[in-house]
This record gives structure tokens, C-alpha cells and sequence, in this order.
């Protein structure tokens, strides 16, 4: 097992359960559309293929005249959301005390960084984390390489020194394509996705710890 300097954390789905409630809200929007959206359809095609919101909707036979508008309202439905405290994935205040001090932390997310804060705003995880990389800190998102470099960049640490934990599987092919080995701990949301290439698959984020060897 080799030395590990740091930990590199997704954030959604991974840290709080934002997913779940960006989700709820989206289905509630393609209802309105007439559409049924699964947790299958959403979870394989959104958080695992990247592919935007309008394109489902389409491949599911919406009114294109009708999406941009509900759309429009589901963001703001989601930020209202985001206001009130989100739900933090089991096991993570105590996983992420135990490395406190052992490894160093960064979070490595596509979200923007006021959602972010949002997000946390009640959860006092940040305080965990020596980086935190949005989606503006990088031209391309996952599954590029791009967000786990500039947070290797951030830290002034090699690939080599890094694991990262992800719950989808751009995730892991962004954390992969970067040469960072990544530790799979997969939700309701992302649990039928295909996660070959990973360091293993943890049914919580406790089971990063048996991966790390700190100095």
C-alpha cells in the first residue's frame, strides 16, 4: 500500500446528499413536462454520462418549446432548496475527523462555488478541507482530468500522492485520467453504474481508511 498525502473528495452525493435533492426536483419538473424520469434514466445518463438536462429531456419526447421554461424554474426551485440545511452522507464528520491532521483534504466538485457554501452552510465540514476546486477553477469538467489536476496543483503535491473518492463514474474516469487511484462509494443514485477501473467500491466513506497509509 503506498504513502497517501491527501484525500480528494467529490462533494455531491459523496459529502452531502445534494444529489437526492437536485433529483427530486428535476423529476417534479420532467412531471410537468409529461415525463417520467427514473432514478435509472438520471443516474446513468446524468451523473454517470454527463449529459445535460435539456438532452434528456428531449430523448424522452418533450415539447422543445417547453423546456427552457421549466428548466428555468426547476434552478430556482433547487436553489431555494439549497437554503435549507442539506442531509450529510453517512459516515462523513467521522471519516473526515479521523484523517484530520493525518492527510491533507481537498474537495474537488463541479458545483459553483456560492452552491457549494450553500450547501455547507450548516454542515461545518469545510473547515476539513486545505482546497476547495469548483467548477470555475477549470476550463473542462469530469470526466477530464482537469478538476483533480488543478486540486493537485492547489495542494503543491504529484498525482502519485493522492486518492480520491467519488460516487459516479465520470468521477472515477476524471480522478483515473489524471493517474489518481479512486475509491468508489456509490449512493441510491449512482449504484447501477459500471465502476471498473476503481481502487475498490466502499458502501460508506469510512472504507477510504483501510486504503490510507499517512506518515
Amino acid at each position: 500500500m503506498k504513502m497517501i498525502r491527501a484525500v480528494l473528495w467529490d462533494n455531491d452525493g459523496v459529502l452531502v446528499d445534494s444529489e437526492t435533492v437536485f433529483y427530486e426536483i428535476t423529476r417534479a419538473a420532467f412531471a410537468r413536462l409529461g415525463l417520467d424520469l427514473t432514478k435509472e434514466i438520471w443516474g446513468t445518463q446524468y451523473l454517470g454520462e454527463g449529459r445535460g438536462t435539456r438532452e434528456i429531456a428531449n430523448s424522452l419526447g418533450a415539447n422543445p418549446a417547453d423546456i427552457d421554461a421549466v428548466i428555468d424554474e426547476r434552478n430556482e426551485h433547487y436553489r431555494i432548496a439549497l437554503r435549507q440545511p442539506t442531509a450529510i452522507r453517512p459516515q462523513v464528520p467521522e471519516t473526515l475527523e479521523t484523517l484530520a491532521g493525518r492527510v491533507r483534504m481537498g474537495i474537488v466538485t463541479g458545483c459553483h462555488r456560492e452552491q457549494l457554501h450553500l450547501m455547507h452552510n450548516s454542515s461545518g465540514l469545510l473547515d476539513f478541507f486545505d482546497a476547495i476546486i469548483t467548477g470555475a477553477d477549470y476550463d473542462d469538467p469530469k470526466p477530464s482530468p482537469a478538476p483533480y489536476l488543478t486540486a493537485v496543483k492547489a495542494l503543491n503535491l504529484n498525482v502519485r500522492d493522492c486518492i480520491a473518492v467519488e460516487d459516479s463514474k465520470r468521477g472515477l474516469v476524471s480522478a483515473a485520467a489524471a493517474g489518481i487511484s479512486c475509491v468508489v462509494v456509490p449512493n441510491d443514485l449512482t449504484q447501477m453504474q459500471n465502476f471498473s477501473g476503481a481502487l475498490a467500491v466502499e458502501i460508506d466513506v469510512a472504507g477510504i481508511l483501510k486504503h490510507i497509509v499517512s506518515g
